[in-house]
């Protein structure tokens, strides 16, 4: 019987991710056997954030209340500036943004068509955990590449302007327990393709044999999504 990570015993060791904003204190997976190349990490960190902002773009026109319409833009804003960060270092090693990302626009597109939801609360809610999840993993990985490492780090740091969506979906959830049920169980079936993206960013030649090493991330990724469905009031 297969096993997933969050099935498994607890782990011999653990990771701390940074908070955002907190430069010490952390202890580091060395991932320099399994990051990927620079320009495939740099072309999946790009094209992830203008998918967060396609995404959220999307929900704007489908929202009618203005105030929330304003949220959604804020944080879409966010993830453009985070994708227009990563781009700026591409341009300053001197490579194309479009080609370093193409190569990724299949797969991830898929992804997140499978994180679009019947309804634009199930597609906030997508929006919030998988970027918030996945940004953790890119920033783990950051440390991989020295000062373009650096680089990325300070803008997967910068606020992504969700403490309102957060809100949006906390009145949500707390006008109507079907609502709770519904989208707890649908934060539950995000986590399996979203811990997919992160393995698939990974040296997938080395990963069998480097489990052990991973597998603190995926632990601590987990911890972060928990606390993030705690604050809404829904169960991990």
């Amino acid at each position: 019987m297969v096993k997933w990570f969050w099935q498994r015993d607890a782990p011999r060791r653990t990771l701390t991710l940074r908070a955002r904003g907190d430069d010490g204190g952390a202890m580091r997976v060395d991932f320099a056997e399994l990051a990927p190349e620079l320009n495939r990490f740099l072309g999946q960190a790009a094209y992830l954030q203008l998918g967060y902002f396609e995404t959220l773009t999307r929900l704007i026109r489908a929202t009618p209340e203005l105030d929330e319409k304003a949220a959604i833009t804020r944080a879409a804003g966010a993830a453009l500036s985070k994708h227009r960060g990563i781009v700026d270092v591409i341009r300053d090693l001197g490579e194309d943004s479009t080609d370093l990302m193409l190569p990724f626009r299949e797969h991830l597109d898929a992804f997140r068509r499978k994180t679009i939801g019947a309804r634009p609360r199930e597609t906030l809610l997508a929006v919030y955990i998988t970027a918030g999840m996945l940004d953790d993993f890119y920033l783990a990985l950051a440390s991989s590449y020295g000062e373009t490492g650096r680089r990325i780090a300070d803008i997967l740091r910068e606020d992504d302007d969700t403490e309102e969506i957060v809100e949006i979906l906390k009145r949500t959830i707390e006008s109507d327990d079907e609502w709770r049920s519904l989208l707890s169980m649908w934060a539950r079936r995000l986590v399996g393709d979203t811990v997919l993206v992160a393995r698939q960013a990974l040296r997938s030649e080395r990963l069998a044999e480097e489990e052990d090493r991973v597998e603190p991330v995926y632990t601590e990724l987990m911890g972060a999504h928990a606390r993030r469905m705690d604050a809404m009031g829904l169960a991990a």
